[in-house]
């Protein structure tokens, strides 16, 4: 007998009623699913809903996933939200320099005066101020000084690393006013040289009590070693205004030419170089103001320093005519033979080593070539021309010959 059910005449893709079951279904009784009613209405909306459709007469694999219409408008989302984040951080990056540009870090350093000339405009404010370091962009200042009112001419005490709010406030205040005391000291000066200059500019100073604030102690640079108590080397050579209140009074004076000189070290990186070289910041000190009384020449600066090292590495003395002036007291173009042997420790012709102080008030440039000796082997220099120039070697006849030339060309 076949179990084909075509041979009973059952056609398989129709319902069949189970055995023994009533063909008539009572009253009230719910109809059996056969299959699922076309989708209407709302249902039309609903791909989910027509993808189950589908799926009954076209299997699971014929499951079809509709995107949801959000998608896209996420991804907009997420790519608007990346370039806010990008122009976000270049608009901070950008604040935060402009910030800088007007304000800089850190607290302005080193008072000193500088000098707006006759005809300057707001432009050339901004340059000269930049240049000497009081303001960190000439263009930015310039243009947040646009709408300043007339600035005049004349000296005004600004410092380095000044704000254009705080460097605008001093210009639009107006110049030193002439009642000031303007007085220059310069680089290369004795300390005994300083305390007369100072009397003669200022007669309203008593010598005496001048005399204690150079000498007793009370004032102090931080680079001086204990036992030190004279400020020979460390009255920064620069230009200083005395106010009517001032003209009277010796220490403050005497003060604030120390605290620039501190100001300055500072800013040069000073104690950077100690390491480096290999000695205490006071013998620094003591090479770069016998730099500053040898060279007169820019370029001649760190070989004269370099000559130093040279010298005391090699423990050979540093002969230098500079120390013995110091130690005789007086300026002269030749010394004698008893200058030469006087029985004094800055005389380094006959002492070895550094003198036991600075023998002169170095400048910038001095502290400066003491710091960043050039390289070479010099052991010896001596003056070839009268503008200052001098010759640098490491052959002892050679500059035997080179300084008899000189000589018998009378540069000194």
């Amino acid at each position: 007998m076949s179990d084909d059910p075509r041979d009973a005449g059952i056609d398989p893709l129709l319902p069949q009623e189970a055995p023994g079951a009533n063909p008539v279904a009572p009253a009230g009784a719910a109809t059996p699913p056969t299959r699922r009613e076309p989708a209407t209405g709302d249902m039309l909306l609903d791909p989910e809903a027509i993808a189950e459709d589908e799926a009954l007469f076209f299997g699971d694999d014929a499951w079809i996933r509709f995107r949801r219409p959000w998608g896209f408008w996420r991804r907009l989302l997420v790519l608007a939200g990346g370039l806010a984040l990008v122009l976000g951080g270049f608009f901070w990056w950008g604040y935060s320099w402009l910030q800088r540009q007007l304000d800089p870090p850190g607290e302005p350093q080193g008072q000193f005066i500088v000098e707006i000339p006759s005809g300057a405009g707001v432009n050339d404010i901004a340059r000269i101020l930049a240049g000497e370091g009081v303001v960190a962009n000439a263009t930015i200042a310039r243009l947040w000084w646009r709408d300043a009112e007339s600035l005049q001419a004349g000296h005004y005490y600004l410092a380095e690393n000044m704000s254009v709010a705080q460097a605008r406030e001093v210009l639009e205040a107006g110049p030193i006013p002439p009642a000031f005391e303007s007085i220059t000291i310069p680089e290369g000066l004795w300390l005994s040289e300083i305390a007369d200059r100072l009397r003669d500019s200022l007669p309203e100073f008593d010598p005496a009590e001048l005399q204690l604030a150079l000498t007793d102690g009370r004032i102090r640079s931080r680079y001086m070693p204990e036992g030190i108590t004279s400020l020979e080397g460390v009255l920064f050579p620069d230009t200083y205004q005395v106010d009517e209140g001032g003209v009277s009074d010796e220490r403050d004076l005497v003060r604030r030419m120390v605290e620039q000189f501190d100001n300055v070290a500072t800013q040069i990186g000073y104690d950077s170089a100690l390491e480096r070289i290999g000695l205490t910041p006071y013998q620094l000190l003591v090479a770069a103001s016998i730099v500053e009384e040898e060279a007169s020449r820019s370029e001649d600066r760190p070989k004269v320093a370099r000559v130093i090292y040279n010298r005391l590495n090699a423990g050979m003395p540093l002969q230098m005519d500079a120390t013995v002036l110091y130690a005789i007291g007086q300026r002269k173009s030749s010394l004698t033979l008893a200058d030469l042997d006087v029985d004094s420790p800055y005389n380094t012709r006959k002492f070895p080593g550094l003198p036991p102080t600075p023998i002169a008030a170095p400048g910038r440039e001095s502290l400066l070539a003491a710091m960043n000796p050039e390289p070479g082997q010099w052991l010896y220099f001596v003056l070839v021309e009268r503008d200052g120039t001098l010759f640098f070697t490491d052959d002892f006849d050679e500059f035997l010959v080179r300084a008899a030339d000189a000589r018998a060309r009378g540069v000194f």
